[in-house]
């Protein structure tokens, strides 16, 4: 049976309200990169994912990995912070710093994306493959919601989500190190009208000091 997240992990993905909810330990390909995402090179950088997960998903497929296994490759995720500080309604693109990525399923390894990543080298070319990353991370308690509109008005759902935070006595701290917050994208900006996608937005939260 093929596993589809939009229906195995719906709580994770699709929340209908802010949401409160614990992470386990997940596998992502990551790369990191800097400067206004509206720019040529971020493009560079989530064009350089999708050629090794997809290699992982037929090795998968065809069983060289263990036994056969089908599933709908994960949404584009990113994790976001700035290097000047700045947020809200006096971000500053330019000077944003973030780390994209794709999870990928438990069963795979290391191991099993570093031979995808020498595949995928050996057939295609994008200056950003050699950066790609394996990464583990657990993320644990957070606070998300789905954003409904452009990215530029998202202030009014981190708005919502503060309240949250604030209500029941929680703080925001940094995620995969560094960054302050998640996003998830549901849809492809490059395919969907501004006021049709959809982003969820998660904060990491631990009780307040």
């Amino acid at each position: 049976m093929k596993h589809e997240w939009r229906r195995a992990e719906k709580g994770w993905y699709l929340p209908k309200s802010p949401t409160r909810l614990t992470l386990p330990q997940l596998n992502f390909i990551t790369l990191t990169g800097a400067g206004d995402p509206n720019q040529p090179a971020f493009g560079e950088h989530v064009a350089a994912l999708y050629p090794v997960a997809y290699q992982l998903r037929m090795a998968l497929k065809r069983g060289e990995l263990g036994d056969p296994y089908e599933y709908t490759v994960y949404p584009l995720e990113g994790v976001w912070t700035t290097t000047d500080g700045s947020r809200g309604a006096t971000l500053n693109k330019a000077a944003l710093k973030y780390k994209i990525m794709l999870r990928q399923p438990d069963r795979l390894t290391a191991a099993d994306f570093e031979a995808a990543r020498d595949q995928v080298l050996a057939k295609k070319t994008n200056p950003y493959f050699a950066d790609l990353q394996w990464e583990t991370y657990a993320e644990g308690t957070v606070i998300q919601a789905i954003h409904h509109g452009p990215f530029a008005t998202e202030t009014e759902t981190f708005a919502q989500l503060q309240q949250v935070v604030a209500e029941n006595d929680l703080q925001v701290i940094p995620t995969m190190g560094e960054y302050w917050h998640r996003e998830i994208y549901l849809t492809d900006p490059r395919r969907t009208a501004p006021k049709k996608a959809k982003t969820v937005l998660r904060y990491r939260v631990r009780p307040r000091d």
